[in-house]
């Protein structure tokens, strides 16, 4: 009898391990998430689907398309800041997207044949074009990298809105007895609203430098005759933060 019993307190025991250890399982596969893990695997800087944030700084380059419209180099340029998107299509080769704020000024240059915007001089002087640009673009990697950014050239086509317009100027000493003067002049005719052109990027990483060269022309209809194109490239860096 005394046998039987143990027999069947065994047997009784074994079953109770392999029910807690088949619970356990269960436990473990319910606590999975798959498509959390999918996300996961999918998301990153050389994965399918990625976004980031960057900011720049591209100064202006090359010459006025005619007289009266020269400019201080190095402090004319465009401060930009944005979020890109980027989606994987080939091992090499990817698509994206930018959104950015981008502020062009041009600063110039205060001598006796200026025409821009007005013949009259000052102490310093400015036109300022703040936009919100969308840049689509093609991403060409290069190199042996993990899930990193890596080496890159993107090519692209960009346009934008201009969120406003204007023109700065300071005189020292000021009127009416100030030391100084500052006028700001804001939503200016003669300025274009909507540029547009094409851009190339060639990155390491965080790093790229960066180019992009304006299709559009700067002034409209309503500008004076006289004024001269205004430089189209802006070429400077840019870091990725991420």
């Amino acid at each position: 009898m005394k046998t039987h019993v143990l027999r069947l307190t065994g047997a009784g025991l074994v079953g109770l391990l392999v029910l807690t250890s088949e619970a356990r399982a269960q436990r473990v596969l319910l606590r999975a998430d798959p498509p959390t893990d999918s996300v996961r695997t999918n998301y990153g800087p050389n994965r399918a689907v990625y976004s980031h944030l960057y900011l720049g700084y591209a100064p202006v380059v090359g010459l006025p398309e005619g007289p009266g419209a020269d400019l201080r180099y190095f402090k004319s340029a465009e401060f930009f800041v944005g979020v890109r998107h980027k989606f994987r299509l080939t091992q090499a080769v990817a698509a994206g997207f930018d959104v950015r704020y981008a502020r062009l000024a041009y600063h110039l240059e205060q001598n006796s044949w200026k025409l821009l915007p007005t013949a009259s001089l000052h102490h310093s002087e400015s036109l300022v074009i703040s936009q919100l640009q969308l840049e689509p673009y093609l991403r060409l990697g290069f190199g042996r990298r993990g899930n990193v950014i890596g080496h890159y050239l993107d090519l692209s086509g960009w346009g934008g809105w201009a969120l406003g317009t204007s023109h700065h100027y300071e005189d020292r000493p000021g009127t009416g007895g100030g030391k100084r003067t500052v006028v700001v002049e804001r939503d200016l005719g003669y300025l274009r609203r909507w540029p547009f052109g094409v851009g190339a990027r060639l990155g390491s990483g965080r790093y790229a430098a960066t180019a992009r060269y304006r299709l559009s022309d700067t002034f409209t209809a309503q500008a004076n005759p006289a004024y001269a194109e205004l430089p189209r490239w802006v070429v400077g860096l840019e870091l990725g933060i991420f």
